[in-house]
């Protein structure tokens, strides 16, 4: 076998370990996620798979690693184009949970579940969710404030609190579809994120005079 042919069989075996890696561990955990057990999934000696990572633990960071790679694939690019503001976040949320309806991991999210197993851990696992769940907090953020600063969203929303919620929708909706089949869950999830994101209206948001959106105003 030519070199050439050598690297690219060990590129597509690496590939084909990571990929497996990956939906094993939504189902069965990151600790679950042994390399006897990969090995015989794929029909590889131990050996050989300790070749591509050499570690339990390396394996492990490359599972989350490429669940970034599909996790920004289904939730990040659909929405990438739509403009900065209310509009993109929305439309973040729409393809969120489209992304855990659809079961792109067949157990769940990776991220939620992995954060159970690690976040009372130490060591690179969990610093790497740490990483990974920043970044996605700040990509959040910064729309928050586009939004706010455009009048989409009240001048004085605090984005951490509004990302810190939509967080916690998103998980708990991935919660329900796992462990109760899901059924309505994903329209609560809409409606939760309509309440925090309400839908673009024809005008800023703020401060109502006395008398706007319904209210009576006080007698002279």
């Amino acid at each position: 076998m030519s070199p050439r042919r050598s690297a690219a069989e060990a590129r597509r075996t690496r590939e084909r370990i990571i990929e497996r890696g990956v939906a094993l561990a939504s189902l069965e955990g990151l600790e679950g996620l042994t390399i006897g057990r990969l090995a015989a999934d794929l029909g590889i000696s131990k050996s050989g798979l300790l070749g591509h990572f050499g570690t339990k633990e390396a394996l492990q960071l490359a599972a989350l690693e490429r669940a970034a790679v599909i996790f920004d694939r289904e939730v990040w690019r659909p929405a990438a184009d739509a403009e900065p503001g209310l509009a993109r976040l929305r439309a973040v949320c729409a393809a969120w949970i489209s992304y855990l309806e659809r079961g792109v991991f067949p157990g769940g999210c990776l991220f939620v579940a992995s954060t159970f197993e690690y976040d009372g851990r130490g060591g690179p696992v969990r610093d790497l969710l740490r990483r990974q769940f920043g970044a996605w907090r700040r990509r959040l953020s910064a729309d928050v404030r586009v939004a706010a600063g455009r009048g989409e969203l009240p001048p004085d929303s605090d984005p951490e609190q509004i990302v810190f919620e939509l967080n916690g929708i998103l998980m708990s909706l991935n919660h329900t579809i796992q462990l109760y089949g899901g059924t309505g869950a994903a329209v609560r999830a809409r409606r939760a994120v309509d309440r925090l994101l309400p839908p673009p209206s024809s005008g800023p948001v703020g401060p109502q005079e006395p008398g706007e959106g319904g209210a009576p105003s006080k007698p002279a």
